[in-house]
């Protein structure tokens, strides 16, 4: 299947009109419509979504033209490019919302979250490239849609170029900074991010540690969350968790939009033509897209994801060369690294994964990496040789051990025993993720050197690694590695 083309740049038809039905070409003997309309209801009732079940949702989609007079565009590479744009849209949300979810303040009439969505030419695969908004860009000559000056090429913060020249500059200066061709656009804001989630009933969220934001509101312990629209908003949202600030918050943007892909995908959704166009319907009210996506894009787009799993979706940030990187007049902004920048979207146009080949095994993500935490074990039963083996299979996952395993005081224990200095919490709890079963003790003033005291019910060290499964060139995730494991697996 080759890349949608760009839409025309006609309007569309009035919202609530019947159809303008086609006039049939000369010489087409009208037996070969009706077959042909046969044949195509057929083959979309087999990919389980009724073209007449969402027919008319056209009508619910605001409808916008990014590609209006662009010339000089980028050479069409292979699949289809979605630049998604997440916007502000904080002066639609009800006072109510504003309030439980911090959103308060005037909006920004700029761009919260950019991303290149790639769905691959065989629709096997959603590549999404995160694209920050503090990244350093040079906006292509234009008017200024406020003030409606006419503006050189200029450099900005890539967020900027929304404000001044709406959708249309923002996709002219990705196409110069990626050299990727758009094929479509489409934004979303507060309303429609919170809609989608609360119509598929919510989103699933895990975390290695606790995440507090002050400024959202965000307050999550560690573990497994399930998030409302507006819990999920504010998880998206958060930058002061910690001190990876915006780009942390897009890694967390993309765990979200890898559970929101398993929620669908799992939900039946895409499997029911009828629930299929009730949620479509009830988000497609509050987003723009441009005038080519339609009835059949969504169609194409769902008939997509009825094959995909969560392994079918990666995730990666574009390369970033200098945090910091001060311009005159602009501050502080990220300086894209050019030589790795040209290598991802390189690959984007032709088509290959970014993530590379792995052969898949069930590892648990733990906060802290083993290579960083320091472990003496002990042996708390009187089993012979039971210590060597705890400290063999510790170190084999990568935990420091002292390779000196000795016997403990107490040589009747029947449970596994964690002891550590309250200091070293976080490394603690990922070494017990290790030991399935064992308790954690604090003991205070231990220091960093946490004790493992081995008990009758030891059966062996499950695999754990830290939660950074980032990989190959381009740091990719993809959707299974990040994603909440199943009830009763070990990752």
């Amino acid at each position: 299947m080759s890349a949608l083309p760009t839409p025309p740049s006609s309007p569309a038809p009035p919202p609530r009109q019947p159809p303008v039905r086609q006039p049939v070409r000369a010489g087409r003997p009208q037996w070969a419509t009706r077959v042909a309309t046969t044949l195509s209801v057929a083959v979309l009732a087999a990919a389980g979504v009724g073209h007449a079940v969402v027919t008319g949702l056209d009508s619910d989609i605001n409808r916008i033209d990014p590609f209006k007079d662009m010339k000089n565009r980028p050479a069409r590479g292979h699949g289809m490019n979605v630049l998604l744009v997440g916007t502000d849209g904080r002066d639609r949300i009800t006072p109510r919302e504003k309030e439980e979810y911090r959103l308060g303040g005037a909006p920004c009439h700029c761009t919260d979250t950019v991303m290149i969505v790639h769905l691959s030419e065989d629709r096997r695969r959603a590549s999404v490239v995160s694209l920050p908004r503090d990244s350093y860009a040079e906006t292509p000559a234009h008017i200024d849609r406020t003030t409606g000056d006419r503006h050189k090429a200029h450099p900005v913060k890539l967020n900027a170029a929304y404000a001044e020249g709406g959708p249309q500059l923002t996709v002219r200066t990705v196409e110069k900074m990626t050299d990727v061709k758009i094929d479509h656009y489409l934004e979303v804001d507060f309303i429609s991010f919170m809609k989608t989630v609360d119509v598929l009933g919510g989103v699933r969220i895990c975390t290695a540690r606790p995440l507090k934001d002050t400024v959202t509101g965000l307050d999550l312990a560690t573990g497994t969350h399930d998030l409302n629209g507006g819990q999920a908003l504010q998880y998206v949202r958060s930058r002061h968790v910690d001190g990876a600030s915006d780009l942390g918050r897009m890694q967390r943007q993309q765990r979200f939009l890898a559970a929101l892909i398993a929620r669908a995908t799992s939900s039946g959704v895409l499997l029911n033509p009828i629930r299929f166009r009730d949620v479509t319907q009830s988000v497609l009210g509050s987003v723009r897209a441009d005038k080519g996506f339609g009835t059949n894009e969504l169609l194409a787009l769902g008939r997509a994801m009825r094959g995909f799993s969560p392994s079918s979706s990666e995730f990666t940030t574009v390369p970033i060369e200098q945090m910091g990187y001060a311009v005159k007049g602009i501050g502080s902004t990220l300086k894209w690294d050019a030589k790795k920048t040209g290598r991802l979207f390189r690959t984007l146009r032709d088509d290959k994964p970014l993530a590379p080949h792995r052969v898949r095994s069930k590892v648990l993500s733990v906060d802290v990496a083993p290579q960083r935490i320091r472990v003496q074990v002990e042996n708390g039963t009187m089993t012979s040789g039971l210590g060597r083996r705890v400290d063999r299979g510790l170190a084999a996952t990568g935990f420091r051990t002292t390779r000196a395993p000795v016997n403990a005081q107490d040589r009747t224990l029947r449970r596994t025993v964690v002891r550590y200095d309250p200091r070293w919490d976080r490394s603690a709890k990922s070494l017990a993720a290790a030991l399935p079963g064992s308790e954690l003790h604090a003991v205070t003033g231990q220091g960093p050197v946490m004790e493992v005291l081995a008990g009758a019910d030891f059966a062996g060290v499950r695999k754990v690694r830290a939660d950074d499964p980032a990989q190959g060139e381009f740091d990719t995730v993809t959707g299974d590695q990040v994603i909440c494991p199943e009830p009763g697996t070990n990752g």
